[in-house]
């Protein structure tokens, strides 16, 4: 009797990995409320949406001036996604993976003739690797202020590019990661012990730190730890900010309040974990997929102005957000 031919071996299907690139920029938006009332639309706005196509977006705008009251001589926004398949810098450490840079860049800044800048930058990377890559390496190198000043005088700021560290082990979020929670709680906490803090921003500082002990709990696997929604958590890239020798202005944190003027909040970051198209990323290009999950996001604005009187209003820009989803 002939002996039956041996059954092939089945194997299990062959995971492709794919990633979904979502990035954008712009230079400035806001409003006015007196003594006009009108919308400042998105200067310089470009995104990349839910796309796996490596692409490249940019947009230049030139001298703009606000009815005489906010200006600036020329800005550029960049969004790029790509992958990068082989790379091993001289230290031995692997890039191969998808990778994500939104840069926003204003240049001549000037608010009331008070708040001037003579370049600042916004710019965001992340960095999705082959293996475990569904939560990315951040950084934020090339964010800066190039000679800020208020009233003429230098404002000299400190930045911590550092604040979210190492991709967090286990391809845990960084909302689970107790080192990052720690380091933005150390930073509240250095806010919250300012002489002359004001009762609302004690206030705002108390929530934080209460919702930070609960995304701590959650990390820890406690399972009466707050679930509801999706998590998001305040920061800065700031340090220190130097004195300011203008009667009545005071900082706390990153925060400056000039008396006459408003306030200036430098350098706000938002990292979060939300559906990856549900930041800011909510159209369909060519060659996406529509299927929402969710990714870690880092949203980082460089000026969060709220003005008082004479001049009433708001704004933000330089500003600038990145994440991305790796399948399956």
């Amino acid at each position: 009797m002939a002996a039956h031919p041996k059954s092939p071996v089945e194997s299990g299907p062959i995971l492709e990995y794919s990633h979904i690139y979502h990035a954008e920029a712009q230079i400035f938006s806001g409003h006015l409320e007196h003594p006009i009332k009108q919308p400042i639309e998105p200067f310089g706005r470009v995104v990349l949406e839910n796309t796996r196509r490596e692409t490249l977006i940019t947009q230049q705008v030139g001298e703009t001036n606000i009815e005489g009251l906010i200006s600036f001589k020329r800005g550029h926004a960049r969004v790029v996604g790509t992958q990068v398949k082989h790379k091993t810098d001289i230290l031995g450490n692997d890039h191969a993976g998808w990778v994500t840079l939104s840069t926003a860049v204003l240049e001549g800044f000037n608010v009331v003739d008070i708040l001037t800048a003579d370049r600042v930058v916004a710019q965001v990377s992340t960095e999705h690797p082959m293996v475990d890559g569904h939560v990315p390496k951040v950084t934020f190198l090339g964010s800066r202020f190039d000679n800020l000043r208020i009233g003429g005088y230098p404002v000299e700021v400190e930045l911590d590019l550092e604040i979210c560290g190492s991709k967090p082990d286990g391809d845990r979020s960084y909302l689970e990661d107790t080192a990052f929670l720690d380091r933005v709680e150390r930073q509240i906490d250095h806010a919250a012990d300012t002489k002359g803090l004001p009762e609302t921003l004690e206030k705002q500082y108390d929530a934080k730190i209460a919702y930070i002990d609960d995304l701590k709990r959650r990390a820890n696997g406690d399972p009466k730890a707050p679930r509801a929604g999706y998590s998001k958590l305040q920061c800065s890239l700031i340090k220190s900010i130097g004195p300011i020798p203008i009667p009545g202005v005071k900082t706390f944190g990153n925060l400056i309040f000039v008396p006459n003027f408003g306030t200036i909040a430098l350098a706000e970051l938002e990292v979060g974990v939300g559906p990856s198209h549900g930041h800011g990323f909510s159209s369909e290009q060519n060659g996406s997929s529509a299927e929402p999950s969710d990714s870690n996001y880092f949203t980082l604005n460089m000026f969060d102005l709220k003005l008082g009187c004479p001049v009433g209003g708001g704004g933000s820009g330089p500003g600038v957000s990145g994440n991305g989803n790796t399948r399956p």
